[in-house]
């Protein structure tokens, strides 16, 4: 990827786009020999990953059930791809690409766009938070990378994947934690929410080995890092206090899954969920989300 990418200002609501770019237009019917921004029959063998694709982990597993559906039903849903020399490098849609492989198409729909490499890059990481394909340490080190080498700030960041700042900056976090740690975080062993309680910790590692041996709640894992710091413990606190913790616990737990500040307001006879949305493409993904469409 060029570090010299122009930077450029564009439209707000790429994430409309995208969803447009690769929901309804995958309605459509491929047709071979379209033109080159509509969908077209390209031969396997003349696509190629892109070598920074944000997503790093495909479970074996999940390849082989969505080969065995796209040979039986082919694969709708085009990939997105933009010219490299004499081939094609997928910007959206590694995934199907290799699911076609083992399902041995010979052809696959494709639509062609002319993206720079900051468009590529940022196209690659909505389109998985989008259809929730990447762990927490991808995801974050996309986000550096569009901050290191585009000089996205954490605020552009969140209005471009309709997430709050803080959510970012929590990300961003986790790359402070020792690489065995992330690399349990990216094989899905420790959530996202764990991975934030051990930040603090003097030997996160050896908490982390643990936590999974354990099989330790979030709760749990950080009442485990307040335990093993040097300092005395804070006195013990009532049922109250435990059940607040609690709540805060759960917070912080809806707010990473959301990318959304969450407050939860818990009386004797029920309660109140609310979530806080910044802008109209963040109150949009609430509604996909709760109205169980995917995004």
């Amino acid at each position: 990827m060029s570090e010299d990418a122009p930077l450029r200002k564009r439209a707000s609501g790429l994430g409309r786009g995208l969803s447009s770019l690769l929901g309804e237009v995958a309605q459509e019917a491929p047709i071979a020999g379209a033109t080159r921004n509509g969908v077209q029959m390209l031969p396997v063998g003349s696509l190629e990953p892109h070598p920074n694709q944000p997503r790093r982990h495909f479970d074996e597993k999940a390849l082989l059930e969505l080969a065995e559906s796209i040979g039986v039903r082919g694969l709708i849903q085009p990939i997105v791809v933009r010219p490299h020399g004499q081939l094609y490098q997928i910007v959206a849609g590694e995934r199907r690409w290799r699911a076609a492989q083992k399902a041995r198409l010979h052809e696959v729909p494709v639509i062609v766009r002319e993206f720079d490499d900051v468009e590529t890059l940022e196209v690659a990481i909505l389109e998985n938070i989008q259809r929730q394909d990447l762990n927490a340490i991808e995801e974050a080190e996309a986000y550096k990378r569009l901050m290191d080498e585009f000089g996205h700030t954490q605020e552009a960041l969140g209005r471009l994947v309709h997430k709050s700042r803080s959510h970012v900056a929590n990300l961003l976090r986790l790359l402070d934690l020792p690489q065995p740690v992330r690399s349990m975080v990216a094989a899905g062993e420790l959530s996202m929410g764990h991975a934030r309680a051990l930040i603090p910790a003097e030997d996160a590692e050896a908490l982390a080995e643990e936590v999974v041996r354990r099989d330790l709640s979030v709760r749990d894992t950080e009442k485990l890092v307040r335990s093993s710091k040097p300092r005395a413990s804070p006195p013990a606190r009532g049922s109250a206090g435990a059940f607040n913790a609690d709540i805060e616990a759960l917070e912080r737990q809806l707010g990473d899954m959301l990318g959304l500040r969450v407050k939860i307001t818990h009386r004797p006879d029920g309660g109140l969920v609310a979530l806080s949305y910044s802008s109209l493409d963040q109150l949009d993904m609430i509604c996909q989300r709760l109205s169980g469409e995917r995004i």
